[in-house]
């Protein structure tokens, strides 16, 4: 079993407006609404990968209602806890004149202790030793930020493996429980550390530094240059393959979710680390918040070099 968790979903509104300027009039070229929100993103492509994973987490109002058929619609299993008030709404825009992406996204609702618990309880009714749960993104203002760290800490007790891929307050707390994985970009690495890693060297100390927390693999995307992969024994580079970039929103997740599946599958670290750079390349070549399709992700995985590092 895979089960992604989404705190903070959101309906992601793409719009494409040539030449977009701030304190101006801007007309829209073309739009699109997703389901989206990190876990979501994870979901939808594990899916396209032809893997399974039950999408969970919290929605609700009309925004709510269209992220669960959507889901259902491409056939994604989910199992959410409807509350009171609207999920949030994000505003991509894409400005392909001047290579831009804007991103402006709400905060989202508050959500009350007891809806928390309920979720909780759905998160773990079913879960048992081997399932992989993946806690991505951002939490809802009132929800404290040690919440992931509780969740990987009950987890583990009952032997699943819990993919990490959050940023500031919740990797810093979440990591002390030791997850099976986290995958933070190079830029959250140096905010977590609070400190510049000048290079590669540098980025492979770090990581390597993480996993006395109990951490088995690190994960440090690089953005164009690839992504770093090391574990106590290996550390490894995937090179970075030259697209032409039409969207960067979910090329994170789009790895997340290989490293799943690859994890559910077996697969050795180097052919998890091509898949995963293969499909956020895909992902980035893609228009909007679609997932990539499969047959660009294969394309891409047999173009991914990879290099061993020394330890």
């Amino acid at each position: 079993m895979i089960k992604t968790v989404t705190l903070n979903p959101a309906v992601d509104k793409t719009v494409e407006i040539d030449n977009f300027k701030v304190d101006s009039v801007n007309r829209i070229k073309s739009m699109r609404l997703d389901a989206g929100g990190k876990g979501i993103n994870v979901s939808k492509v594990i899916k396209v990968l032809g893997g399974h994973s039950i999408a969970t987490g919290f929605l609700a109002g009309r925004n709510g209602n269209f992220i669960k058929e959507y889901l259902d619609g491409y056939d994604i299993d989910n199992d959410f806890l409807f509350v009171k008030g609207e999920t949030r709404t994000n505003l991509k825009v894409v400005d392909k004149l001047n290579g831009t992406n804007t991103d402006i996204n709400e905060t989202g609702s508050e959500i009350n202790s007891d809806d928390l618990i309920k979720l909780e309880d759905k998160i773990f009714q079913d879960m048992s030793e081997g399932a992989i749960l993946v806690l991505a993104g951002s939490v809802p203002m009132n929800v404290q930020k040690d919440v992931y760290r509780r969740w990987i800490e009950r987890a583990k007790n009952i032997k699943a493996k819990v993919l990490l891929d959050a940023d500031g307050e919740l990797l810093k707390e979440g990591i002390k429980a030791g997850p099976y994985l986290i995958k933070p970009n190079i830029h959250e690495l140096e905010k977590l550390l609070d400190k510049k890693l000048s290079s590669i060297n540098d980025v492979t100390i770090a990581a390597r530094e993480l996993l006395g927390f109990g951490i088995e693999v690190v994960v440090v995307s690089l953005g164009e240059d690839g992504a770093l992969f090391v574990t106590r024994d290996k550390a490894i580079k995937a090179k970075g393959i030259s697209v032409e970039i039409k969207s960067t929103v979910g090329a994170g997740d789009s790895m997340v979710a290989s490293l799943a599946f690859a994890l559910k599958r077996g697969y050795s670290l180097e052919k998890a680390a091509a898949l995963s750079v293969a499909a956020a390349t895909a992902n980035v070549a893609s228009e909007g918040t679609q997932p990539p399709k499969i047959e660009e992700i294969l394309k891409y995985e047999k173009m991914v070099e990879i290099n061993d590092l020394e330890v």
